[in-house]
């Protein structure tokens, strides 16, 4: 597990040298777009730019469950952007997100297009657009909000560490994969005893919260990423477990998570997603099948 190598970093980093591992063909140093692209624009005013990650699936959760609340202005069409590929640095991706990342969201329900990027500011923006899964109340929104930037705040560390140095990176580093299992660990007791005294995340009610918490640390400890929940123990986070099991086990949950997915069960997987009807017919067995 140890690396035997040890690094002397020079007085000034330069970008000389591929950066290795699966992401060497992405990573760089500079922000904008590489290559010219305009983005495809569908029939619906909610335009989602996105692939399905965990940071992804938030919003596909929060749009499926919009809908199956009745809310028919949630109508989407979820665009896939390839990551591994560089698609987030097309020019008309960088439009919608300086910062190219996904999830990127256009709203053209308006008489200008509106533009939000970053996974919570776009559950936040949705929530309030339809009067949602968002307590209007403002201790209870207060409580909402917090948990969600705890969670946008804590997923470099689940992801950009603990998953990186655990699943990713080309060589096993000792010290790097304990400091991040240590953060990881505890980021899940913080919840685990939030858990062991409400239903969900905010509180007593489903919110944006659980929605954007639920495909990281739920995930984490069913195994949806990066293969880690013997590692972690997931079974000593029981309260964790019995919420990331009953969402999980949400239609809308289980919708959002199929869109814009890319691996795993082809009958899982719906690359794009431009009607309710999709699902039934547009997975990837049937699509390949």
């Amino acid at each position: 597990m140890s690396q035997t190598t040890e690094y002397q970093p020079p007085k000034v980093w330069t970008w000389d040298q591929p950066s290795g591992g699966r992401f060497a063909n992405i990573n760089r140093p500079v922000s904008g777009p590489t290559h010219e692209r305009e983005l495809p624009v569908g029939r619906h005013p909610l335009q989602l730019y996105s692939q399905g990650t965990p940071n992804g699936v938030k919003v596909t959760i929060l749009l499926e469950e919009l809908l199956a609340q009745g809310h028919a202005g949630a109508e989407y069409d979820a665009w896939l952007i390839r990551i591994g590929e560089g698609d987030q640095f097309g020019s008309g991706f960088v439009d919608v997100n300086p910062n190219s990342k996904i999830p990127a969201l256009m709203d053209r329900s308006g008489p200008a297009p509106v533009r939000v990027f970053e996974s919570g500011a776009i559950l936040t923006y949705l929530a309030e657009k339809f009067g949602a899964f968002l307590p209007a109340d403002p201790a209870a929104r207060a409580e909402c909000l917090s948990w969600l930037f705890w969670q946008v705040g804590s997923a470099p560390y689940v992801g950009g560490g603990f998953g990186h140095f655990y699943a990713y990176a080309p060589v096993k580093i000792e010290y790097a994969i304990n400091r991040f299992t240590m953060e990881t660990k505890r980021q899940l007791d913080v919840l685990d005893k939030r858990l062991a005294e409400h239903e969900f995340v905010a509180g007593s009610d489903y919110t944006i919260a659980d929605m954007a918490i639920w495909p990281w640390y739920g995930g984490l400890l069913l195994n949806h990423v990066y293969g880690a929940a013997e590692f972690l123990s997931a079974a000593d986070y029981r309260h964790v477990l019995r919420w990331a099991r009953a969402v999980g086990e949400r239609p809308a949950v289980r919708r959002g998570r199929m869109v814009n997915r890319t691996s795993g069960d082809p009958a899982e997987q719906l690359w794009e997603r431009h009607d309710a009807s999709d699902f039934d017919t547009r997975t990837q067995d049937k699509v390949q099948g």
